[in-house]
């Protein structure tokens, strides 16, 4: 009783058949998903959407582009239809992901994790990415692609999503420009990509986030004798108000020192840091160890003079913590050696204020504001083994003197 044709086994027409029924018959079922709500309702469309799969499955790829084209304007696309097209061959997915504004977050989601490297670029490129699209772009880990996005000023960010990338600068050096750039990016990101990042993008982090604590100081200026007056026994408001003080060397670390001064003991590293050398200016600088080994174990040096401007150390002092660190002071020509040179006009340019907030972001982020995948990635360009960062003081004292072993 069925007088229909049996379906053919290739997509391809049959010799001397005509694909122009084909063509119209795809075109018409378009259409048709394509009508307003007042002329087709929900189940109608969905069974022409559920047709249309059937023939697309087996329909050659210019066939399925030219469906892909028609629909990419439609507001509500089935589920399964886009679904399909999404994760066809790139010219088919591309008529969507470039042309239809109105591609959910799941379906670029799902299109994301099955299609392939060519549709994650796209996506990158689409105007007003979400937070949660954006997370998973840069959780595939592509560099290429997380770089797009970078690119992309209607991408948007979550804190988690950008410090991911953060991390994955380490070893991705020319994301740290694109960074840079994005107004997401926070005073504790930066100072910790300072780390790994070359002198351009330093001095570009110490212009636009060395920023004035000025605001903070006027604003809790009376809290300073409540929270002396009881002791500085609440450990929260005591770690807030360490960050706002305008005090940065550690008054108490002096009557425990074998140094008369935090000048003193810089002058005694001139003729050779060591690590008990090292330590003690740290202490004595305000700063936990494992920030002070950072410091002098920096090969780019400019934290050296962020300490001394920091501290209220003279100019002289980066010079003598230089002569310390056994670092070249001067070329074959007697001049300052071009590194020199660049650390102490770090020195000249920053003001005291900014560089204590500066040491403080270190200080903070190097130990309880530190997150896994920042922690990680820090911990990564040093030697020590990893188990040895179980005790962080250790770790860096350990880092340190491997460093000036010579």
């Amino acid at each position: 009783m069925n007088d229909h044709p049996k379906p053919l086994a290739s997509a391809e027409p049959a010799t001397g058949a005509t694909p122009r029924a084909r063509a119209a018959l795809l075109k018409r079922l378009a259409d048709v998903v394509c009508l307003p709500a007042s002329r087709i309702n929900a189940f109608e469309r969905s069974m022409t959407a559920d047709l249309l799969v059937e023939m697309l499955r087996d329909a050659v790829t210019a066939e399925r582009e030219k469906v892909a084209r028609r629909l990419a304007n439609l507001a509500e696309m089935p589920g399964v239809l886009v679904r399909l097209l999404l994760r066809d061959e790139l010219p088919v997915a591309r008529a969507l992901l470039e042309h239809s504004p109105n591609l959910s977050d799941a379906d670029l989601i799902s299109c994301l994790y099955n299609a392939g490297h060519e549709h994650r670029r796209l996506i990158a490129q689409r105007r007003g990415v979400s937070e949660v699209v954006a997370d998973a772009l840069v959780d595939m880990g592509e560099t290429v692609v997380i770089e797009i996005l970078l690119k992309n000023d209607l991408a948007r960010f979550s804190h988690q999503g950008l410090e991911n990338i953060v991390a994955a600068s380490r070893d991705n050096p020319q994301l740290i420009p694109l960074l840079l750039k994005r107004p997401e990016l926070r005073p504790s990101h930066a100072y910790v990509m300072f780390w790994w990042s070359d002198a351009e993008a330093r001095r570009t982090i110490l212009q636009r986030f060395a920023v004035s604590r000025e605001i903070l100081q006027d604003a809790v200026g009376d809290v300073f004798p409540m929270a002396s007056a009881e002791g500085w026994q609440d450990p929260l408001s005591r770690k807030a108000l360490q960050f706002i003080e305008r005090r940065q060397r550690n008054r108490a670390a002096i009557a425990k020192s074998p140094y008369d001064s935090l000048e003193a003991a810089v002058a005694a590293a001139q003729d050779g840091m060591n690590r008990e050398t090292a330590e003690e200016i740290a202490y004595l600088s305000g700063l936990k160890p494992m920030t002070g080994a950072k410091i002098f174990t920096d090969p780019g040096g400019e934290p050296l003079a962020i300490l001394c401007k920091a501290t209220g150390l003279p100019r002289a002092a980066v010079r003598a913590l230089w002569r310390g660190l056994r670092r070249p002071e001067t070329d074959a020509s007697g001049a300052p050696t071009e590194a020199l040179d660049r650390v102490l006009t770090v020195f000249d340019t920053v003001a005291v204020d900014r560089a204590q907030t500066v040491l403080r972001y270190w200080n903070w982020s190097l130990s309880s504001a530190m997150t896994p995948a920042l922690l990680k990635a820090i911990r990564e360009g040093d030697e020590a083994a990893v188990d040895e960062y179980s005790v962080p003081q250790r770790a860096a004292m350990l880092a340190l003197s491997r460093d000036l072993r010579r």
